[in-house]
């Protein structure tokens, strides 16, 4: 059965959305003067607390969900806490680009789950491809990684949290086969909110008495990169397997060191335009493969 163009092309409109929207992640973590696992608990309950009038309205309209397919789903939340408290918490420990080029090698770990474990068919020009995507991230971000190679605690966090990353790619593919895109990510950033708030109360942490430019970056976090970039990049693990979203998923953190730039006053080197331009060689050649590769 041939799939309209149109519809075919929505999961990748959907997959730029959330690049774009996820790319700013790490900027509102630096503009709010909280930890890590404060910001992160806000961008999670809020943003659950938006989508829940419309979870609600999509539940009433759709057949009672698969008791285990939730707990897959709780499951997909507990991850993505773990995710972002350990990668927020490191982004106070070490350097943006170091911290967001770590967290997003988890296509790595997405490609040898979905290689070895679900025997997915991964031909030499995927992992051409990966390499390309990983090895540009790593020049447009890790100048200063790879001239001083020292692992600092915050580096070894923001790896760890990568794991976690690949972790929520996976489940997110296989609950989406059973889910809608709403009920997966309601459910998901609610557990998040509930785990985190658990985090933040173990730790001591009160929640309250913020400044207002704090408050902004939670709403911001919460609508744009969790509402909008999660709810995207759902959307497109419904239609397209997790070793094609991961790797695209590279061009997040290229997208954030363009815009940090600016605000740094720090131009790009001729290095970094490079590393740009094989990051999107690298992510052509894996969509690319992808499509056509015929559906079985």
């Amino acid at each position: 059965m041939r799939i309209a163009p149109q519809k075919a092309l929505l999961p990748y409109i959907a997959l730029v959305c959330g690049v774009l929207a996820l790319s700013v992640s790490a900027l509102f973590v630096r503009w709010s003067d909280v930890p890590g696992t404060i910001i992160s608990f806000f961008r999670m309950a809020l943003a659950s607390i938006f989508l829940f009038p419309f979870w609600l309205r999509d539940s009433r309209r759709r057949q009672p969900l698969d008791w285990r397919w939730v707990l897959a789903a709780m499951l997909g939340g507990v991850f993505t806490a773990m995710d972002h408290g350990f990668w927020s918490t490191s982004l106070g420990m070490t350097r943006v680009a170091n911290a967001t080029l770590l967290n997003n090698i988890d296509p790595l770990w997405v490609a040898l789950f979905a290689f070895t474990i679900w025997h997915e068919k991964l031909p030499p020009r995927f992992w051409l491809g990966l390499v390309l995507a990983l090895a540009g991230a790593t020049v447009v971000l890790g100048s200063d990684f790879l001239s001083h190679p020292q692992f600092s605690n915050g580096d070894f966090l923001a790896l760890f949290s990568s794991v976690f990353y690949a972790g929520y790619f996976l489940i997110a593919q296989r609950c989406r086969e059973h889910m809608s895109t709403l009920a997966y990510v309601w459910v998901a950033t609610l557990t998040a909110a509930i785990v985190l708030l658990a985090v933040n109360l173990g730790l001591g942490y009160t929640l309250g008495e913020y400044s207002l430019p704090t408050i902004l970056a939670f709403f911001g976090v919460a609508l744009i990169s969790q509402v909008v970039g999660i709810f995207s990049l759902v959307y497109a693990l419904g239609h397209l397997p997790a070793s094609v979203v991961s790797p695209t998923m590279i061009a997040q953190p290229v997208l954030t060191a363009l815009i940090a730039i600016p605000l740094a006053g720090e131009p790009l080197s001729l290095a970094q335009l490079a590393g740009g331009a094989t990051v999107l060689l690298g992510i052509y050649l894996v969509n690319r493969n992808h499509a056509e590769t015929p559906a079985t």
